[in-house]
């Protein structure tokens, strides 16, 4: 039986994480948190610059944050963010599967070099990241914690243009419970979040920009704010809060399990 912290069952002090595309938007809500919680974050971002300055963001937190750069789409990219958070802190005790892309076009515009790249970067880069991560975790001979960021949308498509995003997130959600299954035994938990619509720099990017993808943004944009429930987009605390509660003696007796987190969208 797991021993909770009665003043605190959300405490993380001590531990090492590891936040994929931690610089900017859900990731960086992420990384905020678990610095606040006490955890020591890699933030690994393809954009090094917006990485260095997340690290000042958080330079006041209890916990400490170190930048790195990395395209989660390279083979070598587990290895290496297990390497840095070793190397670092000593040890890799959670990891944040957060990276994305999610190009707004039609498969029927598709091309294979775009389809691949998204499948990359949002799914292979993700199970690759899980392996690295649970090897240095069982050679720790500690338990660990693995949060994959999915999507509504891996269980119900949000609209025309997004196709491959959706492929690639519905294996998220399949990947995150065959891979839970495998490693339970070893003590590490595996679970998701399924955000719906967040208000992210890279929605608002999408959002400003100008051209057939631009405009199918919006419009499914502001078609799909309609039908959230609650009346409005989450913010990138609202998925944090979440991981926090994954990443924490809270969730002990989770894994395999998927939290939606979308506002009550899915009920419409």
């Amino acid at each position: 039986m797991t021993t909770l912290n009665l003043n605190n069952p959300f405490d993380i002090t001590g531990k090492n994480a590891i936040v994929t595309g931690g610089a900017k938007g859900i990731g960086f809500g992420i990384a905020r948190r678990f610095v606040w919680a006490g955890a020591n974050v890699v933030i690994a971002d393809i954009d090094l610059e917006a990485a260095e300055k997340a690290v000042k963001k958080l330079s006041e937190g209890p916990g400490r944050a170190v930048a790195m750069q990395v395209d989660v789409s390279q083979p070598d990219a587990g290895q290496k963010m297990v390497q840095k958070c070793v190397d670092e802190f000593g040890s890799v005790d959670i990891l944040v599967n957060n990276a994305g892309i999610f190009p707004n076009v039609p498969m029927l515009e598709m091309d294979p070099e775009l389809f691949n790249k998204v499948l990359a970067i949002n799914l292979t880069g993700l199970a690759y990241a899980s392996k690295a991560a649970a090897i240095q975790m069982i050679k720790q001979k500690t338990s660990g914690r693995i949060i994959n960021i999915a999507s509504i949308d891996s269980i119900h498509p949000s609209g025309v243009g997004l196709a491959a995003y959706d492929a690639s997130k519905g294996g998220v959600a399949m990947f995150n419970k065959s891979f839970a299954l495998e490693v339970a035994p070893y003590g590490i938990l595996v679970n998701a979040i399924a955000p719906g619509a967040i208000a992210t720099e890279g929605v608002t990017e999408a959002l400003s920009g100008e051209g057939p993808a631009s405009e199918r943004m919006k419009k499914t944009v502001e078609e799909f704010k309609k039908l959230i429930p609650v009346g409005r987009m989450g913010d990138p605390d609202d998925i944090a809060t979440v991981a926090l509660f994954l990443a924490s003696p809270a969730s002990s007796y989770m894994t395999g399990a998927m939290i939606v987190v979308d506002g009550g969208r899915l009920l419409k």
